[in-house]
């Protein structure tokens, strides 16, 4: 029986425009990857994961295989419409339907884009060196649109309680936009406590997005259903989906 269970972001699109988050649960993997562990670069049985992604693939009736990508924390958006084989890369996009944009995520923030009138769609990997770097401007700018076209949606990550960080990490943010500063708290360590989708917010809002939802959960405050980098170390990873019908 196929248990899987997926969030599914609470925007206003398209009725084409298709979008879900997993769980952890539902999957055939064991130990830290358990369940559903949909990496296949974190030291899980190749199998385990080949059957999450099978599993996966038949609850969403997705039209095709995700177009999985090497993320590596940077900028570089893949247009899944020119072909190829992506390589390291930390958005997509399309155009077109039977095309699925995905990101994994343990920590870091899954962003999802969609065209008002579902003409196109992105998902973009935004942890906080991605983010900091400027991946949601290459995204956007990516996609070649209005931003006021666009509607985002920010899944779930780590949240500004467990989300400690050192004084480069403001820094790197802070450099282009002061009033970022509102999005980190000093804590007794002498480092800092990093509100992620605060952040992310503001870039989007600064691009012109209006419509933004989301950054409802904390990976790291629930252990049953979200996988954590920062609380468990070696972890499986979870997918943010969009996909045109």
């Amino acid at each position: 029986m196929n248990d899987i269970e997926v969030i599914e972001p609470g925007w206003s699109v398209h009725p084409r425009v298709r979008a879900a988050f997993t769980l952890r649960y539902g999957g055939v993997s064991v130990g830290p990857f358990a369940s559903l562990n949909l990496g296949a670069h974190v030291g899980d049985a190749p199998r385990a994961v080949a059957e999450n992604r099978l599993r996966m693939r038949q609850r969403l009736h997705l039209p095709a295989e995700p177009t999985w990508l090497q993320q590596i924390h940077g900028t570089a958006v893949v247009n899944l419409d020119e072909g190829g084989v992506p390589g390291a890369a930390d958005a997509a996009l399309t155009r077109q339907s039977g095309r699925v944009c995905v990101i994994q995520v343990a920590d870091c923030l899954p962003v999802l884009f969609a065209a008002m009138d579902g003409s196109a769609i992105a998902a973009a990997h935004a942890g906080w060196r991605g983010l900091a770097a400027g991946v949601l401007e290459s995204t956007v700018r990516s996609l070649g649109m209005r931003a006021e076209q666009l509607c985002a949606w920010i899944g779930p990550g780590i949240g500004p309680r467990h989300f400690e960080v050192g004084a480069e990490v403001r820094a790197a943010f802070l450099a282009g936009d002061l009033a970022a500063e509102a999005s980190f708290e000093a804590n007794e360590r002498g480092r800092w406590q990093c509100h992620l989708s605060a952040l992310a917010r503001r870039r989007l809002s600064a691009l012109g997005i209006r419509e933004i939802s989301g950054a409802e959960h904390c990976t790291y405050a629930d252990p049953e259903r979200f996988f954590s980098y920062r609380r468990d170390g070696q972890c499986g990873r979870m997918a943010a989906l969009v996909w045109l019908d």
